[in-house]
């Protein structure tokens, strides 16, 4: 008795040999069109005729036809090989063709200060790509999560990454209402934040407080221990705190931009938050990079880097 015939690495070249000789009636021009020999494809079928233990094909001197079980055989298995080949066609296609869904990972920040600026012109270049965004202060592992790429600030990068500039330096300000400096008075250095009200940014609702970073004259940074009067995740709340003169805020300029410029708010501290490294796009590897992914990343460096506005 035979065994079951079962799909294992050999059984789809031997179905495709088998389907090319009764599509093309004869083991020759079979053989021409796999490049491998009428003899080789020959065997190959033969093989697949005792596995199965049916023959498929009428071989005489003179042609080579199909039996009523390689008949039926080649109505079940040629449409699936079409669409096989159809399916890894478009696969290879995607080596040059822009297509897809380019996933992104963000802060919040990144999407307002870098993203934001660039997604809609990318959007109009590209239409056939469409572009998932998360945006999420948690540090993310792009490839546990199935991220294309993402925007972090430099210091935030993981390691082995490639890694672009989005921006060119940033800095973070101090900033209040002047009714609140009119009032409590104005810290001359960042350990006088002891005795002020500090707004207090929390990443997600139960990660951790972000810590205020200063240093000065090409000096090491170092962090300020504050003292929240107000913690949230969500920057808004903050700067509705900070125009009320409810406190100090510890922020991106760009986020504060229409306050500072109206006066709502004024900075602090301004000789201890000197510039640092901006954002960057970073990504796994430069090996086989999707077109996707290879055109957004060309599209940021063709790009002249914004500025933060102080």
């Amino acid at each position: 008795m035979k065994p079951d015939f079962t799909i294992d690495p050999d059984s789809l070249p031997a179905l495709a040999a088998f389907t090319r000789v009764a599509q093309l009636g004869g083991f020759t021009a079979a053989a021409a069109a796999l490049g491998v020999s009428p003899s080789a494809i020959s065997q190959t079928v033969r093989h697949l005729e005792d596995r199965l233990g049916v023959r498929l094909l009428q071989r005489t001197t003179r042609r080579v036809g199909l039996t009523e079980a390689g008949a039926a055989l080649l109505a079940r298995v040629a449409p699936a090989l079409a669409e096989i080949h159809a399916a890894t066609d478009d696969v290879r296609q995607q080596r040059d063709v822009p297509v897809g869904t380019l996933r992104l990972t963000s802060s919040h920040s990144a999407v307002v200060i870098a993203l934001r600026p660039i997604l809609t012109d990318f959007m109009r270049a590209y239409p056939s790509i469409c572009v998932d965004l998360v945006t999420d202060d948690r540090f993310i592992d792009l490839i546990a999560e199935g991220f294309d790429a993402g925007l972090r600030l430099g210091e935030a990068l993981q390691q082995d990454m490639v890694a672009i500039p989005v921006t060119g330096p940033l800095r973070m300000v101090v900033a209040a209402s002047p009714d609140y400096l009119a009032t409590h008075g104005t810290p001359e250095t960042p350990q006088d934040l002891h005795r002020h009200a500090c707004l207090q940014y929390r990443f997600g609702p139960m990660g951790s407080m972000y810590r205020w970073e200063f240093s000065r004259a090409g000096g090491r940074p170092f962090m300020v221990d504050t003292r929240p009067a107000l913690i949230a995740n969500d920057k808004t709340m903050l700067h509705q705190a900070a125009l009320a003169g409810l406190g100090l805020v510890y922020e991106f300029p760009h986020h504060i931009a229409g306050a500072l410029a109206s006066g709502a708010l004024v900075t602090v501290l301004d000789a201890w938050t000197p510039p640092f490294s901006g954002f960057y796009l970073y990504y796994p590897s430069r090996a086989l990079m999707p077109p996707k992914l290879r055109v957004f990343v060309d599209f940021i460096k063709a790009r002249e880097l914004p500025q933060s506005p102080l």
